[in-house]
């Protein structure tokens, strides 16, 4: 008798690796994956613990899968089940499971299975235990996440991240080679490179980065890929790297350089090291060497001290820099966390009621932003590659270089027999708001 799993992963691209690993792990004890909740004889949440929003979400999704389907073992996993399993009294839980060690998953199951309750958060394992395979892929064909470490050093005052994923922990070097291999040889053209800290990678293990060294070799590698780096901490941002973009083709110059704010108290609060002239020195620096350069960047409001004017800091910054892309989120008072006991939650949520209205105005901003900066990609022409072709109709929606998969805009691509994640060269045409549109040449 088949024995049907459904996943529901959520949070960020580290996340989506994790359940692609317990997949796989699945897989081998003879599970198959199912689309379809209802079919499911478990059903896995691989949820998100970082804000109280997240939180919530993925008690949400939890609570809804569970009326859907309420004979089937739900196991709930991932960082919310990392950070408070052993405060967790979840009674519709199968089992709660942490994202430490993937390779107890199968115990899990075998434990569900046989109707015993699990709640298990064992450490990480060694690099030895640690598996590089994945048989299914969550992300759309062609593209796919290539997760270089674990955890983060920097302890930003705000951010939960250490207490989920622990300090950092690099990956080795060969390990990480030979999954990119195993991925050019399976077809996928995007990889998308994450981390905590992208910069960082290797202090741990080497005693210095090793970032620079590691795109160099996997940009080396034979084959039709390209590869696309999300997330480098501004304080670790390796000015060498600029130089090996150019460089190297298969280097796409896209940088995701989240800065948190621009105002140099507010960010020493934080525990980060920059302020509004040194980030717009790091973007100009960037730009002068790779003027193809795209970056995204994610702003923060509402962090305790935050007053108008640096506020007015920030928002002079994000007029100055006129980066192509950008996310803002309102800060999340996480227990724990430093800056939890910077302000008591009455403030918190006054200073959360202005902090809202001053992010819709920057989101106001960057949103003009992005579309005057969007102007420049027309009348070019760039490889793209096919998301989502149109039944019945000679257009697909893709990307180009400049779009990272679900959180910038699209290409609506013309042109006959565009299959998914196929590679194609497009010449841009014109701007649709965000996105943009073009035709196969």
């Amino acid at each position: 008798m088949s024995r049907y799993i459904y996943f529901e992963s959520l949070g960020c691209a580290k996340n989506q690796v994790d359940s692609e690993i317990l997949i796989t792990y699945a897989a081998e004890e003879g599970y198959i994956l199912t689309d379809d909740p209802e079919k499911a004889s478990v059903i896995v949440v691989n949820t998100c613990g970082f804000i109280e929003s997240a939180k919530k979400e993925s008690l949400d999704v939890f609570f809804a899968l569970k009326k859907l389907n309420p004979k089937a073992k739900i196991i709930m996993a991932g960082c919310l089940s990392e950070r408070y399993h052993e405060k967790m009294e979840l009674d519709e839980a199968d089992a709660i499971f942490g994202n430490h060690d993937l390779s107890l998953f199968p115990s899990v199951l075998s434990a569900v299975e046989n109707g015993e309750r699990v709640n298990l958060a064992p450490p990480y394992p060694s690099a030895e235990r640690e598996r590089d395979d994945r048989c299914h892929l969550l992300s759309r064909k062609g593209s796919a996440y290539l997760k270089i470490s674990e955890g983060c050093n920097h302890c930003c005052s705000y951010c939960a991240i250490p207490l989920i994923r622990g300090s950092l922990r690099s990956r080795p070097e060969e390990k990480i080679i030979k999954e990119a291999e195993r991925l050019i040889r399976n077809g996928i053209y995007e990889i998308n490179v994450v981390a905590q800290d992208l910069g960082a990678y290797g202090v741990d293990l080497y005693g210095e980065s090793r970032f620079v060294s590691l795109m160099d070799k996997l940009s080396s590698l034979e084959g039709d890929f390209v590869l696309r780096m999300l997330y480098i901490h501004p304080d670790t941002f390796p000015r060498s790297l600029i130089s090996l973009v150019k460089e190297r083709e298969k280097i796409l110059p896209y940088f995701d350089i989240p800065m948190q704010h621009a105002d140099e108290h507010v960010l020493a609060l934080m525990n980060r090291c920059g302020n509004r002239e040194k980030y717009l020195a790091l973007i100009n620096s960037i730009r002068k060497e790779l003027p193809s350069a795209v970056i995204r960047t994610t702003m923060m409001l509402g962090f305790p001290s935050e007053d108008e004017n640096a506020y007015l800091e920030m928002k002079r910054f994000i007029k100055e820099a006129r980066l192509e892309w950008m996310g803002s989120f309102l800060y999340s008072r996480e227990e724990d966390t430093p800056a939890y006991k910077m302000r008591n939650a009455r403030d918190h949520k006054k200073a959360a009621k202005q902090a809202a209205l001053w992010k819709d105005e920057i989101d106001m901003i960057q949103s003009r932003i992005s579309q005057e900066r969007m102007k420049n990609f027309v009348g070019n022409t760039y490889r793209a590659i096919i998301e989502e072709p149109i039944e019945g109709e000679a257009m697909a929606f893709g990307r180009i270089y400049a779009q990272a998969p679900d959180v910038d805009g699209t290409t609506v691509i013309l042109g006959e027999n565009l299959k998914e994640s196929d590679v194609v060269t497009v010449n841009v045409t014109k701007t649709l708001g965000f996105d943009l549109e073009a035709v196969r040449i």
